[in-house]
């Protein structure tokens, strides 16, 4: 089986584990934010991911940076929507802050690709 290039990224593989996590976290938040917070989270969750695979496929660094650039962006809005889902009380202190240490390593790690890809 061919393994492609951005399986290999740590950042891809931490952004894959945290949806994992999304996914099973929501699963608890009531019926109600099925269509909100539950949908918003696990499409941001995802989005990081995908975006790093998809901008692996770009040819220019400046197309792959940009695709770097929208994971990174993606990250930011899971981290705001873990936020608002601790402050709602949908997710507890313990997930909420496992969740945002995650978040922020992959965030750092978006950072180190994106300037290897962009370099000033």
């Amino acid at each position: 089986m061919k393994i492609f290039g951005f399986e290999k990224l740590q950042g891809w593989q931490r952004s894959r584990q945290v949806s994992i996590k999304i996914y099973k976290a929501t699963a608890d938040f009531t019926s109600e934010e099925k269509f909100g917070l539950t949908s918003q989270m696990r499409r941001a969750a995802i989005s990081i991911s995908s975006n790093i695979a998809e901008g692996t496929g770009r040819h220019t660094n400046k197309d792959k940076g940009r695709f770097t650039e929208i994971a990174y962006g993606s990250a930011l809005e899971l981290l705001n929507q873990c936020i608002l889902s601790n402050d709602l009380e949908f997710l507890n202190e313990e997930k909420y802050l496992e969740l945002r240490n995650d978040i922020t390593e992959i965030t750092a790690m978006l950072d180190g690709l994106y300037k290897s890809q962009i370099p000033n």
